[in-house]
């Protein structure tokens, strides 16, 4: 976040609402690791995927990666809905076990990167001069509010 901030210029109202929401369903590194690393597994078992499989994987894959959590090797986890999906045991994620935790770190990398241009495209396509104007009217609804609270407490005082 303050990378985007201080290093990008990003304005800190655009990243304190995109990221939150980029890192809980934007997992783009995932869905991706999650897809071919179930291609590897069924060619390593032998099995021949038909167009129909890569599109299920795909929507598995998908699908899979935004409900996984965001922590070190969650990917693991899911990666058994998509192999179970098209068919595979879910024993043979084992395949994939060992050389996990360095590919995990390539995810997390996408996965931000993912986050950082999200960011970028809600900047591109948002006025800061319109966002200003919506905090500005927010603080005047707000002092208007504290203006009629008193009387509101009157009226029901007096009723």
């Amino acid at each position: 976040m303050s990378t985007l901030e201080i290093n990008n210029d990003m304005d800190k109202r655009i990243t304190r609402f995109v990221l939150p929401i980029g890192a809980t369903i934007n997992m783009d590194g995932t869905a991706l690791y999650e897809a071919i690393a179930a291609i590897y597994i069924a060619q390593a078992e032998g099995m021949s995927l038909s167009f129909g499989d890569y599109i299920l994987i795909s929507i598995t894959a998908t699908v899979a990666s935004i409900g996984a959590a965001g922590i070190p090797q969650a990917g693991l986890v899911t990666m058994i809905i998509v192999l179970t999906a098209i068919g595979l045991p879910p024993d043979r994620v084992s395949l994939i076990l060992a050389v996990d935790p360095i590919l995990d770190r390539f995810r997390t990398a996408i996965n931000v990167m993912g986050d950082a241009m999200g960011c970028a495209v809600v900047r591109a396509n948002v006025s800061l001069d319109e966002i200003a104007e919506e905090a500005n009217n927010d603080a005047e609804i707000a002092r208007l509010e504290e203006e009629i609270r008193p009387k509101k407490n009157q009226i029901a005082s007096e009723l």
